[in-house]
């Protein structure tokens, strides 16, 4: 059974730091696309990283890049992204996503993925 578990949200001042991670386990190959998604209230959903475990290729959207940094942690099927200089802007529910298709984080955009977690609020805000 594929599974997607979140932790790490919460809620930060502007200028701050947090750490997202996502735990998965059921696919049956580690060559995998995985990423995050982010929904804001009233927003739609928008591409934020993701990464490819067969080369730790990246992606990040223009609005968090040097900001967000996605990273994989291949022993405990891990996917983190670490937040800093977060603004009121990022703030919205973040999904963990993957996808069996290892080529789908390309190093200029990010389509939807097949899989997709519970998500984890990320609140910042004075």
């Amino acid at each position: 059974q594929l599974q997607l578990v979140e932790s790490g949200g919460g809620s930060v001042q502007p200028g701050g730091s947090l750490t997202l991670s996502c735990a998965v386990s059921g696919f049956t190959s580690d060559r995998l696309s995985m990423g995050w998604v982010r929904q804001a209230p009233g927003k739609a959903r928008e591409a934020v990283a993701c990464i490819r475990t067969s080369d730790s290729g990246t992606f990040y959207a223009a609005a968090v890049k040097g900001r967000f940094t996605i990273s994989r942690d291949a022993a405990s099927s891990t996917v983190h992204l670490q937040m800093s200089e977060l603004k009121a802007e990022d703030t919205g529910v973040y999904f963990c996503t993957a996808d069996p298709r290892s080529y789908l984080c390309y190093d200029t955009g990010m389509p939807p993925f097949d899989y997709r977690g519970q998500g984890a609020q990320v609140t910042v805000s004075s």
